[in-house]
């Protein structure tokens, strides 16, 4: 008996101890598997520069998935200098969720970040997003203007992958209208990192991906930068997606561990999404960094420099941001 009652113990014990390492180590936003991709050869900041300014043989159209508000307080550091001396104060920020529709003339058409889920608008209780994190998501205040269903409808149903920019909520949201086995991309590390706010969002972010092939991350070590320290304007990680030097993915931790940019040279010149590594028009003008939605404000600090001295050098590259729109008549 005293035997049975040790074993007892010992089980309780392990099932706290268990618990104690899973509170202080944090969740895992997805427990989607993930695998590494072999997509993509590596390159790096001179490489890509060099052929920036050549028109190249991609499209591209960024389509307003859903209008919506959230916390300024979120998208912009309303601690930076700048911030204060605007005045700018806490409030609802009126932005826009994109899908942005890259096609490519041999490779097919690829989607950059994934929009809204037609079940969002048309059946939310079964949605990816749905329940408390709905309400704390404030998705009462999103009016959806283009579900992904009907984006790959009109592609004729076929996608060649999915690039994300990161996994937040509001970026994978529109996946379960993605044709199940289409790749989905993501930067390293990006299901990996673990925080206790994860445990909140974890199961809607695997119903975004359930049914879906596991996460193949963009293998930047490969292009022997990571780890390095790369001149100031210099990027961490780049690699040529295609290998023809059409579409340029580039690595810009902050936001996320794991967060991407991508680079397209279009037919009409050079098209950079920069995914949240920047949400509004005025962060992007006044050169300030997102707020409290970033995993790591300083290296999201330097992620936008970097980004901002990009565009700089080759002021022909018209900019998408995350969520709001920098140029009129964006497409």
């Amino acid at each position: 008996m005293r035997t049975r009652t040790k074993i007892i113990l010992a089980a309780l014990l392990l099932v706290i101890a268990s618990l104690a390492a899973t509170v202080v180590v944090g969740f895992r936003p997805s427990t989607h598997p993930t695998r590494p991709s072999s997509l993509g050869a590596a390159s790096d900041t001179a490489k890509m520069e060099a052929l920036i300014d050549v028109p190249g043989p991609v499209t591209v159209e960024s389509i307003v998935g859903a209008e919506w508000e959230v916390d300024r307080s979120g998208l912009i550091n309303l601690d930076h200098p700048k911030a204060k001396a605007a005045g700018l104060e806490d409030g609802p920020e009126p932005i826009q969720v994109y899908v942005h529709v890259l096609r490519h003339p041999t490779r097919g058409v690829f989607l950059i970040d994934s929009g809204i889920e037609r079940a969002l608008r048309d059946d939310p209780e079964h949605a990816a997003i749905r329940g408390v994190v709905a309400k704390f998501m404030k998705i009462e205040k999103m009016v959806v203007e283009h579900d992904t269903a009907s984006v790959v409808e009109a592609e004729g149903g076929k996608i060649a992958g999915v690039f994300l920019t990161h996994l937040h909520l509001d970026h994978v949201s529109g996946l379960q209208d993605v044709p199940k086995g289409t790749p989905i991309y993501a930067g390293p590390g990006e299901t990996a990192t673990r925080a206790f706010l994860h445990a909140f969002v974890q199961g809607s972010t695997d119903r975004a991906l359930a049914g879906h092939e596991p996460v193949e991350e963009l293998a930047f070590d490969s292009a022997g930068e990571a780890g390095a320290h790369p001149d100031e304007d210099g990027f961490s990680g780049v690699l040529d997606l295609f290998g023809d030097g059409s579409v340029f993915a580039i690595w810009v931790p902050g936001h996320t561990p794991g967060s991407v940019a991508y680079l397209a040279r279009t037919t009409t010149g050079p098209v950079m999404f920069v995914g949240d590594a920047c949400h509004t028009k005025w962060g992007w003008e006044n050169e300030v960094e997102p707020g409290s939605f970033s995993h790591d404000r300083p290296a999201s600090a330097a992620s936008l420099k970097k980004l901002e001295a990009l565009v700089k050098k080759h002021p022909a590259i018209r900019v998408r941001l995350g969520h709001q729109r920098l140029e009129s008549g964006e497409s």
